[in-house]
């Protein structure tokens, strides 16, 4: 269990091996007992899709644990975070270098984002498969 991230879920609907499951995703002071006083408070609702060949066995409003492996989550991290970071400023020294223009340098390293993320949609039925999560019911 130690290489996996678990959240609790309720199954909104399930449409043949599909699960739409939602999860309430808080921030670590969200429990704190004076949040009503403090505006870094803050929780979500999210709709997860996994895919279950046992979805049948569920129904709607059923309580699950939605989970997720840890290597999961540090390489989405690394891809929307790190990497674009890294791009962004590898690029600003480079055109700095060459130009010798802080307002271009830094446009060119802001557009050169585009295409990175381009390709991120581009890929985000591959990634998909690869960010898939599993659940299991709560007992």
């Amino acid at each position: 269990m130690a290489n996996t991230i678990r959240h609790q879920g309720i199954v909104e609907n399930i449409n043949g091996s599909h699960l739409k499951v939602r999860i309430v995703q808080t921030s670590a002071c969200a429990s704190c007992s004076v949040k009503g006083h403090c505006t870094s408070a803050d929780t979500k609702e999210k709709l997860i899709d996994v895919t279950d060949i046992n979805a049948a066995s569920y129904q709607a409003g059923d309580r699950v644990w939605v989970v997720g492996e840890l290597s999961m989550g540090v390489m989405a991290v690394l891809l929307a975070f790190i990497l674009p970071f890294l791009i962004l400023v590898i690029s600003l020294f480079v055109f700095m270098a060459v130009w010798n223009d802080e307002l271009s340098s830094a446009l060119c390293s802001l557009a050169l984002l585009i295409p990175y993320y381009y390709i991120m949609w581009l890929n985000k039925s591959r990634m998909g498969k690869k960010f898939s999560f599993t659940i299991r019911p709560m007992i």
